[in-house]
């Protein structure tokens, strides 16, 4: 009920701001790891003053984590735990009563993958919610395609 309650607070607040920026900027990489094996990352660059939030959460009872959804593809499958680094926070917030995992500035994620076959891309799209000390914004989904055609041998 609280979590429902604070995104109907955060839609209605936060009607102006559709029109601002949004605080965070996607960069995408791809390193070989070896054969068919490779390493995805995503990076936030995070303005001043925002802030995001983990993919590991203690509760559903507070904010939007952030989540990766790699297209269904039958040639990639995920190895492990997608993985963070960064400027992490481990705070207790007090408009979610509840301790919670922050980004500051940059995150990092990545998440290993092995292809069964050779492919000349890797789609997805991530979901993620920022905050600022006053307000949050709307949880936003950005899509993303990652080429491979440079690092296929």
């Amino acid at each position: 009920m609280k979590k429902l309650l604070f995104l109907a607070l955060v839609f209605f607040s936060t009607t102006v701001l559709f029109a601002q920026e949004n605080p965070v900027n996607w960069k995408y990489r791809v390193e070989k790891i070896g054969n068919l094996e490779y390493n995805i990352i995503a990076e936030a660059d995070i303005q001043d003053g925002w802030y995001m939030y983990s993919q590991y959460l203690e509760s559903n009872d507070g904010p939007i984590p952030t989540s990766f959804d790699f297209s269904k593809n039958k040639t990639l499958s995920l190895i492990g735990k997608n993985e963070e680094s960064g400027n992490i926070k481990k705070v207790f917030d007090k408009v979610f009563d509840m301790n919670v995992v922050k980004f500051a500035h940059k995150a990092i994620f990545t998440q290993k993958i092995k292809l069964a076959s050779a492919a000349n891309s890797i789609v997805g799209s991530i979901e993620y919610m920022c905050c600022d000390e006053g307000m949050c914004l709307p949880p936003k989904r950005v899509p993303f395609e990652i080429s491979l055609k440079k690092l296929i041998s």
